[in-house]
């Protein structure tokens, strides 16, 4: 059988083959400690799963329409109005199966054979790939810690050409955890409405900023730069709903109906039950969102200076999301590793501690470590890592 060429042009997840590898050694009875997941360790909270297990009692087990149901569309533009000050119309809503769902759909609409979009790297794994099965060319913009892993605008002026056709900000980002200011964003909001240039901004991880940071949407510098950029969100994070599956867009109205054909063909609608959850999460008390995050926070502020500590080892202290992304070129030189993907494997096989290399998110030199995992087992992974160090290192 001879498979479509767009099937070869992807690069399997990074992060999913890392979870499989170390489910497998779980499964033969090893203690993994697992390091990859994108996800929190919480349990969503009871009051959503309340307000789900009473829609399907009442029946609420049908088709909706496929760019969701209206009620959700008035929570998502309600949680739009009092976190960003936006108003949107219900027709510049679509909720989809999770916000990778969204993206994929957005590409879809978006793009045109040969029509490049500007990816800062390191990226989320899913950003280049989605635009190459919409026909699309992914072309990475390249920065450094010493950029705290953010663009400037001299970076889009290097890099734009008369095929560019948008630009993704993730902010806080995956895996970096890095937030754009304002005053960073403005002359690159600028540079795309000049140019032409469609804002994709991703903003999953906005309500995972730690020690006294705050998060801008580009959306909000003026109407032009929001009538220019689509928002990408969803409760996955914020409300640790992952495998509940909803993401929403928020932007122009003809965009928006597009990727709602497209979606019409693919998956119809987003899961029923999954739906009124979200309701609930938005329109519901926002306690847990808070103490989900202080979590997160304390066990960053914990381990990242154990962290630091360690031979060979560079990392910039994040500023959100849930993402560890330290420099370990050093580390797996000096314990005689060709690559930091053949030093990820022997520390899985040897000390069984699963992270993810940094290959995948086009950071060679890097390896992502989530903390979204309970203080106790990260400081149980630090402590194999560092005896991993010590042993290989000549």
């Amino acid at each position: 059988m001879q498979l479509a060429d767009r099937v070869a042009t992807i690069t399997p997840s990074s992060t999913l083959a890392i979870t499989a590898k170390a489910g497998e050694l779980a499964a033969q009875g090893y203690d993994v400690i697992g390091l990859g997941a994108g996800q929190p360790d919480f349990n969503t909270p009871d009051f959503i799963i309340d307000a789900a297990t009473k829609a399907l009692k009442a029946g609420h087990t049908k088709y909706t329409p496929t760019a969701g149901l209206p009620e959700l569309k008035q929570a998502i533009i309600g949680k739009l109005k009092r976190d960003q000050g936006f108003l949107y119309d219900p027709s510049q809503i679509i909720v989809g199966n999770g916000a990778k769902h969204v993206l994929y759909l957005l590409f879809q609409a978006l793009l045109n054979p040969g029509d490049e979009v500007l990816i800062p790297a390191p990226y989320w794994v899913s950003y280049p790939e989605q635009v190459k099965l919409a026909g699309g060319v992914p072309v990475p913009i390249k920065t450094t810690q010493d950029q705290a892993f953010k663009i400037s605008v001299d970076d889009l002026k290097k890099t734009a050409t008369n095929k560019t056709k948008a630009l993704i900000l993730n902010s806080p980002s995956n895996p970096t955890g890095m937030i754009y200011r304002r005053e960073e964003l403005e002359p690159v909001a600028e540079y795309c409405l000049k140019h032409g240039i469609l804002i994709v901004s991703d903003e999953i991880y906005e309500k995972l900023i730690y020690n006294g940071n705050t998060f801008f949407s580009i959306a909000q510098i003026s109407d032009e730069v929001k009538a220019n950029t689509i928002v990408i969100n969803g409760v996955s994070k914020s409300h640790a709903m992952t495998g509940w599956r909803i993401g929403y867009a928020a932007g122009d109205a003809k965009l928006i109906k597009a990727m709602t054909n497209v979606a019409s063909h693919s998956t119809s609608n987003p899961a029923s039950a999954s739906q009124y959850a979200a309701i609930a999460a938005y329109n519901g008390p926002q306690e847990s969102v808070e103490q989900m995050r202080q979590a997160f926070e304390k066990r960053l502020n914990t381990v990242y200076d154990r962290l630091i500590a360690l031979p060979g080892i560079d990392c910039l202290k994040p500023q959100g999301a849930f993402y560890l992304f330290p420099d370990i070129s050093k580390a797996a030189v000096s314990c005689g590793f060709s690559s930091v993907s053949d030093w990820v494997a022997a520390l899985l096989d040897e000390e069984k501690v699963a992270v993810v290399p940094g290959a995948g998110f086009g950071a060679p030199e890097h390896i992502r470590l989530s903390y979204a995992t309970s203080l106790e087992k990260f400081e149980t992974a630090l402590d194999r890592i560092e005896h991993f160090i010590r042993k290989h290192t000549k």
